[in-house]
């Protein structure tokens, strides 16, 4: 664990130092998986689209990153302020704290919440304000705002990195700071996986798809990955390269994991059993929609990154098995200071 924790301040001390070399941008899709009750119930995990060249001057104000600085994590939500998307910095989103020595070797959940609830008066209470009424007065409110922060406590993630220009991070922000930004989140049609696809296609026009027969039509984290993977495959002059995210060690419960539609009920007894004995038709369409059209296998190859773009080792978690530690780093910019800007 302490290799571990000193390893990481020193990838990404090196990392911060060397950021005037790097100038290419990048995006890259997390693809999270689920965790708890409801992750048992629908294992389609949840997705964000990472931009190392776009940070977050409020979460729902983007500018281009100064130098040194990681980039930030935008996703779609449901029911944070009336707002349909947030972005919050990358080191933050990861692990509830704002500098990476402050990273805890392992964690249980009181330690997660603590940390989560800091970080939320310290740069969260216009979204989650303390509650004002009753035998919690001052304490962290309930709802959704947790998913904001501390992803990596909860979930693994697998991310898929694509290159992008500093013209296209342009746009990316003009289109999303102009437009208006609210709330309408439908698990159906309005997901954080249709958002992904609606952000990757900035970047890569019809890059991404929903699939009509193993997804029954519903954007999930799972297809977003297997398109954009795909379109790789088709477009062999883009740089792609994928990463995988441990979930940090300590006694939370370990994330599931990340299935698409009807894989989830092909996988799962508790679905494919009823169905079958209901309805053998349907069941034996559903498996063979999968087997011809919904098979996709997390990459085990991937890179196992603390922080994307710095390769190290978590001791205490389980990377996949033949990790590779080695990938094409994802830079930090190296963009010019902004004279305004505080130094």
């Amino acid at each position: 664990m302490r290799q571990w924790c000193a390893g990481l301040t020193t990838l990404v001390m090196l990392v911060l130092a060397m950021g005037g070399v790097w100038a290419r941008a990048d995006a890259a899709l997390l693809m999270e998986e689920p965790y708890g009750e409801f992750g048992a119930f629908n294992p389609t995990g949840h997705a964000a689209i990472y931009l190392n060249h776009i940070c977050a001057e409020s979460p729902t104000v983007l500018r281009p990153c100064r130098a040194g600085e990681p980039g930030a994590v935008i996703s779609r939500y449901h029911k944070i302020d009336g707002y349909d998307w947030l972005a919050i910095p990358l080191v933050p989103y990861l692990y509830a704290v704002e500098h990476v020595e402050d990273v805890p070797k392992t964690a249980d959940a009181p330690l997660e919440a603590r940390l989560r609830d800091q970080y939320r008066r310290d740069h969260l209470l216009e979204l989650a304000p303390d509650v004002e009424k009753g035998k919690k007065v001052g304490e962290a409110p309930g709802g959704e705002w947790t998913q904001l922060v501390g992803a990596s406590y909860d979930r693994r993630i697998y991310g898929f990195q694509i290159q992008t220009t500093a013209e296209e991070d342009e746009e990316f922000m003009n289109r999303f700071n102009d437009s208006r930004n609210a709330g309408h989140f439908n698990l159906l049609f309005h997901n954080c996986a249709d958002f992904s696809r609606t952000l990757l296609d900035v970047y890569y026009p019809h890059s991404v798809h929903r699939n009509i027969f193993s997804d029954l039509g519903i954007t999930t984290p799972k297809q977003v990955a297997r398109s954009l993977t795909k379109y790789a495959d088709q477009h062999p002059d883009l740089k792609f390269s994928t990463f995988m995210i441990p979930q940090v060690p300590g006694s939370i419960k370990r994330s599931h994991p990340i299935d698409g539609v009807l894989e989830a009920v092909v996988k799962s007894k508790k679905y494919v059993v009823p169905l079958a004995v209901l309805n053998p038709e349907v069941a034996a369409g559903f498996v063979v929609a999968y087997l011809t059209d919904g098979r996709f296998k997390t990459p085990k190859d991937s890179a196992v990154e603390v922080i994307p773009g710095e390769p190290t080792t978590m001791n205490g978690a389980t990377p996949e098995p033949g990790a590779n530690e080695a990938r094409r780093p994802l830079p930090t910019p190296a963009a010019t200071p902004d004279p305004a800007a505080p130094q």
